[in-house]
């Protein structure tokens, strides 16, 4: 999904109203504070981030990705899988922020009831556009990678590409790049392969 800051840095607020914090300086205190005005926002180190509704192909590719996955941690009971919106609390200074997709083993799964998950997803999709690249191959990859998320996915609607990332000694390496007929594996899910062209949009 595309997102970007909300404000540069020095700006006063995101919704062309004095008294909101400037980049680098909100917390979630000010997060519980903005209107519910239908965007999903987001919060890494201080600096507020939006997005507007998603694409159709957005959407598509998101429920795809999602379908594989819960087939594939429903057969072996391994957890859950949540798609956006929902919070996920990864650090004190990274919150929230609303991954496309992500999956959380059954040791962590939270109870019903349940708003937020305060701890670390074991993988989390991404599907990037254009205008998102920075923010999920740069801001989200080093977030994630800082803070332990075991394996990242990043989907590029425009190339149809599938990369997926895994956690080695504190940082991300390439696990596999997936396009056409390549099947899409994962180190946290054993077993699952996922032909990358049916993730996409067809035509």
């Amino acid at each position: 999904m595309s997102m970007q800051p909300v404000v540069q840095p020095g700006a006063l607020s995101p919704i062309g109203q004095p008294g909101w914090p400037q980049q680098g300086q909100w917390t979630y205190a000010d997060y519980l504070s903005l209107p519910d005005d239908g965007k999903r926002y987001e919060i890494i180190k201080g600096v507020l981030y939006s997005a507007n509704a998603p694409s159709y192909e957005h959407q598509y590719t998101v429920g795809e990705v999602s379908f594989a996955l819960r087939l594939s941690v429903k057969q072996h009971q391994a957890g859950v899988i949540l798609e956006a919106p929902f919070e996920v609390h990864l650090a004190e200074n990274i919150k929230p922020v609303q991954p496309d997709v992500l999956f959380i083993r059954a040791e962590q799964q939270p109870s019903a009831g349940t708003q937020v998950f305060a701890g670390v997803p074991d993988l989390i999709v991404e599907v990037i556009s254009p205008s998102s690249i920075r923010l999920d191959r740069t801001v989200k990859f080093d977030t994630y990678e800082q803070a332990g998320v075991p394996e990242y996915w990043i989907i590029d609607l425009k190339a149809h590409l599938v990369e997926v990332y895994t956690l080695a000694r504190g940082e991300y390496a390439l696990f596999g790049q997936y396009t056409g007929d390549e099947l899409s594996t994962s180190q946290v899910l054993s077993g699952l392969q996922i032909k990358a062209s049916t993730l996409f949009l067809p035509g």
